[in-house]
């Protein structure tokens, strides 16, 4: 059986297009569709060619404040970049304030907060600690 990756995941924001522009500031990804969501609302897909986050927000109709607690929904998402630097000093200059920075074998780390809270954790094996 061929081994299993995780070929998107969806989340929900409070505006698709900064978080959309922000992916791609960060991470030289692309939008590969942008369109009304199902459910109503509006769904930007940005990534790669073999990976995405669908970046989802209800109509305004239909929304309460978006409260997420860390754990929920989920803790954090585990990018893997390249050149850790540069992303660090991409995050900073899209005003992001990366914290808990660190080295493990075989790799580097740190993790960010977007605009609505999700946390991310970035990462980079291309240069080992």
């Amino acid at each position: 059986m061929a081994t299993a990756f995780i070929e998107h995941v969806n989340l929900t924001v409070s505006d698709p297009e900064r978080s959309a522009a922000l992916m791609i500031a960060l991470f030289n990804w692309h939008i590969r569709w942008r369109g009304p969501s199902q459910m109503g609302g509006h769904t930007i897909h940005v990534g790669s060619d073999t990976a995405y986050l669908a970046l989802y927000s209800p109509s305004a109709a239909a929304v309460a404040p978006l409260a997420h607690t860390k754990g929920s929904p989920l803790n954090h998402l585990g990018i893997e970049v390249e050149d850790i630097d540069a992303v660090e000093a991409a995050c900073r200059a899209h005003g992001l304030v990366p914290f808990n920075h660190g080295g493990y074998e075989p790799g580097r780390r740190f993790y960010v907060f977007d605009p609505d809270g999700i946390e991310f954790e970035i990462v980079s094996y291309a240069v080992p600690v």
